[in-house]
Order: structure tokens, then C-alpha cells, then sequence
């Protein structure tokens, strides 16, 4: 292909390349798509698709910026080298900061790159002369990954910047914030043409598995009515949602740990993966960088356990305490004092302030060798989230009693088997348990923050208050928009308190 660099903008004016890949899981080389005449062939429209994936990989979003959410949801504290090391991260979970933060400036600006690809997409891909199903499934993934890339600005921000066709350095750039709920109607239609278009996992090839499929803008769409005016409807819906997803041959791994372990890639539970496959070609602090962040930054500090060991994310006291006798996932989740070795070394509780680490994403270097080498997937979505899920919305409904088997069937991996723990439970009661269970079964997964904010009854406030951290507001449920943003775009508003 020619390679052709435009200019192109999202929220402000930004230079971009749009990438793409030879296949989609062995991400070379990366190439740019001529735009200047539109998309000549299928090739150009797979070529797009591949590059609106990309923004997902970098460490504005999945590699770094979404798993610290954990640490502003009161799951862990960053650790890592102290002094300034990761500031932007500790005044955000201090809920100090201001709008000159740096880690909102990349949550504001990590979607962008992403947005604008999927609107290059949809706007060329419906006119091509090309394969229909082909076209359906380009016209499917841009649909998903726009909804994805909106859904988790307006959770983050609330109102943001409505664009739905590729702005040029000829149009007009500045863009004011749209209503919440517009934001939520494009997120809701971009998700239900995504299941109309959409392939589903079973019917991709070995070479295209780890893209969007259907079940995976279904679990989208949950997660949308579970968030945004959940309702009686609402509820209904999901439950019909998670029972078709079920029926598609998803079930638990039969180990928790196989969830994250990159030999078991886009495994039986896993329904939507961002994916790195390792490669050293490129700057480890580059957006071009396919290696994932997660080992290299929670190995424990100074232990020589993995490769990096940059000591990130430690769990807190607190946070270990929820964990009931005879969890299996505590051993998977975190290193304390006398846990299990790992790869033949013993953890010790000096590595970290807290006395604990994550272990969940850790690499042997026998897997990893070095800091830049690790190919682990960041799994956003998986299957257990789903049955959760199904299990708070039945609950919500007032059936309470049939929320108990998809409650039980997680609980039951973890080892925790005695089924009279979710038996004979309040509508209340059923409630605090599967806020508790989701905490546990997903923690460090970036899931933490987004289940805060969107619980009945102020729960984000009341918990966070409940361990120490009585600077958290109302404002906070909001990240500032970022005073470089306002400073570029004057119809853009700050977010009330800051």
C-alpha cells in the first residue's frame, strides 16, 4: 500500500498516522492507509479496522492508565519508586487533583486516536465494492470499538465532544461537550449495529481471533444498561443478553490463573482481549510498543522476581481482608507474607509499602525474559463479569433466589463451595454480596472504579469514605477535563469544583 501521512483531529487538532497490520494478531509491519482518494480495496478497509484497534494498546488506555483506576478506587496504592514516581496517580486517588493532571489529560486523549479511526471507517467502508460479510464485520468492529472508546470517556467525564465523521484540518475543530445522554444514545446504537454486523468468537478463524465479535458488544451493551437509567426493562434485557451469551459456548476456566496467562489467550472465558504479542522492535515507552506493561510494572520492587519489577500497584490491608477463608483467588491475586513461591522465589513483604503485591499478571522470565518482552493480553471483558452481572440484575428485578446460580458458579471456582453463603439472602443483603464478589473476582482488572460510580444509593462516596479517603467528593466522580484541552478549545467546559 502507499503510504500517505494526513492530518486529521479529535478533540483538538492531532497528527496521526492511521496504522494497520499485515494479520491481526502478528501486528507487523504497521502501514498507513492513502486516504486521499478513499479506501480502493478490502485490504484498505481490514487495514483501518486493525489500526482503530490500536489506541486500545497504548498506555493512555489498557497498557497503564485503565488497571491505575484500581488505585483511585481505593483497591491499592501505587507504590512503585516514591517521590514524583506516578504523582498524577497518587493525587487522583488523594482526590487532590486539578486539571493539570497528567493521567486525566491521558484518559481524555487515549480514546481519540480510536474514535477518529472508526469514523474513517464508517464513513468509506458502506460505499465499497467488497465482500458483504467482510463489510459487515469492518462495519461491526468500528461500531464496537467507537462505542467502547465513548463509553469509557463519558464514564470518566460525563459529557465529551459528539463526532461522528472524521474532522480535517478544513472543518471546524473546535467541538463544545453534548449532554450525557447523547453520548449514551450513540453508545447504545453503535453497540446494537455491532450485534446485527458481527461475526460471533466460534465463527473466526485462528488468524482473526481476538477481534470484536458479537457476545462481546452484548456484554458491551450490559455493561451500558447496568450503568446509564438502569431499569426494570433494562434489567430484562440484560438478563436475555447474558442467557445468549451463556448459549454460546462460554463457560469459567477451570482455573482462575489460565485467565491471564498468555500461553491461554482468548481462552473459554475470555470475551474480548486487548492484545500484545511481545515485540521488541519498537520503544517500550512508544505507542508502536506491543509489549503488555502489566508484569514489568507490579513485579515487586527489588525482588528480581519477573523482568522490570517496577513495584506498581500494591494491593492495600484492606483490600486483602475481603478475602474469605479458602479463596482460592487470593493465592492467584496477590504475594503476601508466607504465600506460595513463585517461580521458586519467596515473597517477602519488604518489596512493598503496603506488605503486599499484585501477582496476578506476573511472568516468570522463563515467559518474559526481559522488561520489554511480555506478550499477556489485557483481558477487558471474560465471562465470569457476564454471570455476575446476570446475577445483579435478577437481584434488582426482586428475584433474588435465581441471582444465587450465577453468583454460586463463580464463588464455586474460587473454591468457596458452600452454596448456603448466598442462600436465603435479602434483596440488601444479595446486593452487598455480589458487590463484594465482583470486587474480589475482577480486582486490579480496571473494573473497581467503573462499579464505584455506577452502584445505587452514593455506595462510591460511602465506601470510600469508609476506608480513609474523606477527601472524595461528589465532584470526584467526574475527572476534570484537562486546562490543556480548554486552553486549545474555549467551547469546552470544566466539570463542576475544579
Amino acid at each position: 500500500m502507499k503510504r500517505t501521512t494526513y492530518i486529521l483531529s479529535i478533540f483538538g487538532a492531532l497528527a496521526l498516522s492511521l496504522s494497520a497490520c499485515s494479520d491481526f494478531l502478528n501486528r507487523e509491519p504497521w502501514d498507513s492507509v492513502d486516504t486521499s482518494e478513499g479506501f480502493q480495496t478490502a485490504e484498505d478497509a481490514v487495514a483501518a479496522v486493525n489500526a482503530a484497534y490500536q489506541p486500545l494498546q497504548w498506555a493512555k488506555l489498557y497498557n497503564m492508565r485503565i488497571w491505575t483506576l484500581d488505585i483511585m478506587a481505593g483497591n491499592s496504592v501505587v507504590g512503585a519508586g516514591g517521590g514524583t514516581d506516578g504523582i498524577e496517580t497518587v493525587d487522583l486517588a488523594n482526590f487532590i487533583a486539578t486539571a493539570d493532571n497528567f493521567a486525566a489529560l491521558d484518559l481524555w486523549r487515549g480514546p481519540s486516536p480510536g474514535i477518529l479511526r472508526c469514523n474513517f471507517v464508517l464513513q468509506n467502508v458502506p460505499d465499497m465494492d467488497m465482500d458483504q460479510s467482510l463489510k459487515n464485520r469492518c462495519l461491526g468492529e468500528a461500531y464496537f470499538l467507537r462505542a467502547h472508546y465513548y463509553f469509557i470517556l463519558v464514564r470518566l467525564f460525563g459529557g465529551v465532544p459528539y463526532i461522528i465523521t472524521p474532522q480535517t484540518s478544513e472543518s471546524n475543530l473546535l467541538v463544545e461537550r453534548a449532554p450525557v445522554s447523547k453520548i449514551y444514545e450513540l453508545i447504545t446504537s453503535d453497540l446494537k449495529n455491532a450485534i446485527d454486523l458481527l461475526p460471533k468468537k466460534s465463527e473466526y478463524s485462528t488468524t482473526d481471533l481476538g477481534r470484536a465479535t458479537r457476545e462481546a458488544a452484548m456484554a458491551e451493551l450490559i455493561r451500558v444498561y447496568m450503568t446509564y437509567e438502569p431499569s426494570n426493562d433494562k434489567y430484562e434485557e440484560v438478563v436475555r443478553m447474558c442467557n445468549e451469551i451463556g448459549s454460546m459456548g462460554y463457560e469459567l476456566a477451570s482455573d482462575y490463573s489460565d485467565n491471564f496467562d498468555p500461553a491461554k489467550k482468548n481462552g473459554v472465558e475470555s470475551i474480548f482481549e486487548v492484545q500484545y504479542y511481545g515485540k521488541t522492535n519498537y520503544d517500550f515507552w512508544s505507542n508502536e510498543n506491543q509489549c503488555s506493561w502489566t508484569s514489568t510494572f507490579m513485579g515487586p520492587r527489588n525482588s528480581d522476581m519477573a523482568a522490570g519489577c517496577y513495584g506498581w500497584n500494591q494491593p492495600t490491608a484492606e483490600f486483602v481482608s475481603q478475602y474469605e477463608e479458602g479463596d482460592l483467588r487470593k493465592d492467584k491475586t496477590i504475594f503476601y507474607m508466607g504465600c506460595p513461591t513463585f517461580d521458586g522465589k519467596q515473597y517477602s513483604s519488604s518489596y512493598s509499602t503496603t506488605g503486599y503485591n499484585v501477582r496476578k499478571f506476573l511472568l516468570t522470565k522463563a515467559q518474559s525474559p526481559d522488561y520489554n518482552t511480555s506478550d499477556a493480553d489485557w483481558v477487558v471483558t471474560r465471562y465470569a463479569d457476564i454471570l455476575l452481572l446476570k446475577a445483579e440484575a435478577l437481584n434488582e428485578l426482586g428475584r433474588t433466589v435465581q441471582a444465587e446460580d450465577p453468583l454460586y458458579e463463580v464463588r464455586k471456582r474460587a473454591g468457596l463451595t458452600n452454596r448456603s453463603d448466598v442462600e436465603g439472602l435479602t434483596q440488601a443483603q444479595m446486593r452487598e454480596k455480589i458487590i463484594h464478589e465482583r470486587r474480589i473476582e475482577l480486582a486490579f482488572e480496571g473494573q473497581r472504579w467503573f462499579d464505584l460510580i455506577r452502584y445505587k444509593d452514593n455506595y462510591a462516596l460511602t465506601f470510600l469514605h469508609s476506608i480513609g479517603k474523606t477527601s472524595a467528593s461528589s465532584k470526584h466522580l467526574l475527572l476534570p477535563i484537562p486546562q490543556q484541552e480548554i486552553e486549545a478549545n474555549p467551547k469546552l467546559t470544566q466539570n463542576p469544583g475544579y
